[in-house]
């Protein structure tokens, strides 16, 4: 039998990151844990490294720290501790990581995920904005590299699941047959709210996700359906396809997490419940398939499925999204930066939840788009549209105060 595995998992700590634990720990023998990371929760990294034993963690928010070394040693913690961001990357590359799953959230995870990208590994990307923000320079190091790239969004992994398994990366496969792919969206929890009630929802009503959990910015994203418009952009970057082929349709109960459809009038779809070890599970074996430990499909108890076409009145930041897509160039780095802003100062309380379409158009108007031609104009982009929306957050307060 050959030795297990190894993986390392940068975001440990979320959603994604003790998903794919628990499915190393349902298999032992095929895989395991040699990096785990986070980025500043010290405690939550500790406890995982004493369950999994890697061989490094890595707390990338942190300077080098004696207090939280001298804690994790006399907790009797064996792992390498190292901190910073250098030292992410440095795990990301590490020879004995068989396969990294990019698993941070937001614009933090890019430099790790294209280092991973550029070694050559096999990539499970579940962070989506290293493909939001730099699709083609990403998609190149893929190829450069000869790295393997396997979708973790429950919607990509479902998009990849439909398509036809001719080769082991789903980057480029047959999409001249695709008539158009459909991502499905729950609707998230303001589906069927009234528009002149968003205005005064609160942060944790936004994250009070009705069919999964996940940490508070993407449940923010999916109220907004941000989160679809960014899946629509790493779509056509993951699958090589023309954005006009790539749509969105509502579905309440999740359980349909995206279909194809064929120039011949067939539509293939992939169905489960909604736990993300689904597609973890896929990407970790693929080919193969394993027990992911969710619970059976009962469709008889579902009784429905049903669809409905996205309100873009509702839903602006879809149309914000396709914009960026439409404008190319370093726009889609600008929407996701001014994003993941606005979504912090909603979090925090200082921006109602309405104003978080406008301060993304406002930087998309007022930023000039650029090449995206390298990590380093991707950062600057991303440094001057963080700074355009602090602005005119700001604004917003004191015209409210």
């Amino acid at each position: 039998m050959s030795a297990p595995q190894g993986i390392a998992i940068l975001g440990a700590t979320g959603s994604v990151g003790k998903s794919t634990l628990d499915l190393i720990k349902r298999h032992p023998d095929r895989f395991r844990a040699v990096a785990l990371t986070a980025f500043r929760s010290s405690d939550a990294l500790l406890s995982l490294c004493l369950q999994h034993k890697p061989r490094v963690a890595v707390l990338a928010g942190h300077a080098e720290d004696a207090g939280i070394r001298r804690a994790f040693r006399q907790a009797g913690c064996t792992s390498e501790l190292l901190f910073g961001a250098e030292a992410l990357e440095g795990v990301a590359q590490a020879r004995d990581a068989d396969m990294v799953m990019a698993a941070i959230v937001g614009a933090a995870g890019l430099a790790s995920t294209l280092a991973a990208a550029r070694a050559g590994k096999r990539v499970l990307l579940a962070n989506k904005e290293a493909l939001v923000m730099a699709g083609a320079l990403f998609m190149r190091a893929v190829a450069d590299s000869g790295a393997t790239l396997l979708p973790i969004d429950s919607e990509h992994n479902a998009v990849f699941q439909c398509m036809p398994q001719e080769g082991a990366n789903g980057a480029r496969r047959a999409t001249d047959s695709i008539r158009r792919i459909l991502l499905t969206a729950s609707g998230g929890p303001f589906r069927t709210t009234a528009l002149d009630r968003l205005a005064t929802v609160t942060p944790d009503e936004a994250c009070a996700h009705p069919k999964w959990v996940m940490g508070r910015k993407i449940s923010v994203d999916s109220a907004t359906m941000m989160n679809k418009g960014l899946e629509v952009i790493e779509a056509r970057w993951l699958f090589d396809i023309d954005p006009a082929k790539i749509e969105v349709v509502v579905h309440p109960q999740s359980i349909v997490h995206s279909l194809i459809e064929y120039r011949d009038g067939s539509v293939i779809a992939q169905l489960s419940n909604p736990d993300m070890r689904v597609p973890i599970a896929h990407a970790l074996a693929f080919p193969e398939r394993i027990e992911s430990g969710v619970s059976a499909l009962d469709l008889g108890a579902l009784g429905q499925l049903t669809f409905e076409p996205p309100d873009l009145a509702r839903f602006p930041c879809l149309s914000l999204a396709r914009r960026a897509l439409a404008a190319g160039g370093t726009a889609p780095a600008l929407l996701n930066a001014a994003n993941e802003v606005a979504v912090d100062a909603f979090l925090d309380g200082r921006l109602p939840f309405t104003a978080i379409p406008g301060v993304i158009a406002a930087v998309l108007d007022a930023v000039a788009v650029g090449p995206a031609d390298s990590l380093e104009r991707l950062l600057d982009a991303d440094a001057k549209a963080r700074a355009r929306a602090r602005a005119d957050i700001a604004a917003v307060l004191e015209r409210a105060a």
